[in-house]
């Protein structure tokens, strides 16, 4: 699913404010807890992430502490 950042700043709003129902473009969803709003704001935010290009890039770093 295509997310919008419409959703993204409906959901950031809701978590603000500690309200459980988020509305937008004429639809309502009412979730459980905090919780799974943050993991809903969580998924919309990668995929808008992702659909933009600016996927997070990992560094791995690896050490040895032995010498030749």
């Amino acid at each position: 699913m295509a997310y919008t950042t419409t959703q993204r700043d409906a959901l950031q709003t809701a978590l603000a404010s500690g309200v459980l129902t988020v509305r937008y473009d004429d639809v309502s969803t009412t979730y459980r807890s905090v919780s799974e709003i943050r993991e809903a704001l969580n998924v919309v935010e990668s995929a808008l992430a992702k659909a933009d290009g600016n996927t997070p890039l990992r560094q791995v770093r690896v050490s040895t502490s032995r010498g030749y």
